[in-house]
This record gives C-alpha cells, sequence and structure tokens, in this order.
C-alpha cells in the first residue's frame, strides 16, 4: 500500500511540474523586470505566423519518472528479475517522464514581423495570448531591455 502511495505522489509530481512554469506572453513580466526602464519604438505589423514553443527539459521530469519507474519495476518478479525490472522500470520512467514534461510546459506562439519607425525590420516570438492577437497592418509597440524584447498594442 506505501508503495502505490509514493507511485501516486510521484506520478503527481511529474504531471504536475508545468505548473511551476510562467509564461511568455507579452503582457506578463517577471517580478525583476518590474520598474526597470525599457527601449520603446513603435511599428507596425507585416507578417504574423502560429508557432509552436517548446517545453522545458528540466532533469526534474526525467529523474521524477525514473523514481516512478524504478518502484513500479521492483514490484515485478524477484530476486534478479526483480533488479532487472527496476533498471528497465527506472529508464522507461526517465524517458517518459521527461516526454510528459516537454508536453505539458509546450506553448502556442506566434511570430510576429514588424517594421519599426527607423525602417528596420523585426521578428519576435512570444506566447500567443487571447488579449493580444495582432493582425497585418496593427500599429504596435516594441518594447526591449537586456535582450528581453516584446509586442504590444
Amino acid at each position: 500500500m506505501r508503495q502505490s502511495t509514493l507511485i501516486l505522489l510521484l506520478t503527481g509530481l511529474v504531471l504536475g511540474g508545468g505548473a511551476c512554469t510562467s509564461t511568455l506572453t507579452g503582457d506578463v513580466y517577471s517580478r525583476s523586470e518590474a520598474r526597470q526602464e525599457q527601449r520603446v519604438e513603435f511599428g507596425q505589423v507585416e507578417y504574423v505566423r502560429p508557432v509552436v514553443i517548446e517545453g522545458t527539459r528540466t532533469p526534474i521530469g526525467a529523474a521524477s519518472g525514473a523514481a516512478v519507474g524504478g518502484i513500479a519495476g521492483s514490484s515485478v518478479g524477484g530476486g534478479k528479475g526483480s533488479d532487472i525490472a527496476t533498471v528497465v522500470g527506472a529508464v522507461t520512467g526517465g524517458l517518459a517522464g521527461a516526454a510528459i514534461e516537454d508536453s505539458v510546459t509546450r506553448r502556442q506562439g506566434v511570430e510576429v514581423t514588424v517594421r519599426l519607425s527607423s525602417n528596420d525590420v523585426i521578428a519576435v516570438v512570444q506566447e500567443a495570448s487571447p488579449h493580444a492577437t495582432f493582425r497585418v497592418g496593427d500599429r504596435v509597440r516594441v518594447l526591449s531591455r537586456s535582450g528581453v524584447t516584446r509586442i504590444t498594442h
């Protein structure tokens, strides 16, 4: 009974790992970005296309999956068979945990190409947001600071 409770707990950690990810939309700022000066330019949207922002790949998903798989494998058979099942379960669980973490943290994004008032053309990828949809011809603001750029209306 204790083993099944531990498996459920670790499975929850693997599946819930994406809940801690931050958003990459143009309208959300990290705490460290607040009250920081940004460069502002204006421009017009020339092109918009949907993209996918890949998920995170931290050791947490793989380690959690390996723990769950190893525990599940150790309950199979006895002796050397149990040892082999533990290893196979840990490896398989690690791969599954990494894949789950990636899919849970993957985001729909948008690539926005803007012609700035300086006539330069830039493209920025940010997470898609229902509050900020961009269309060709839209007048937008481009905010930049320390290598982070976002596009807003």
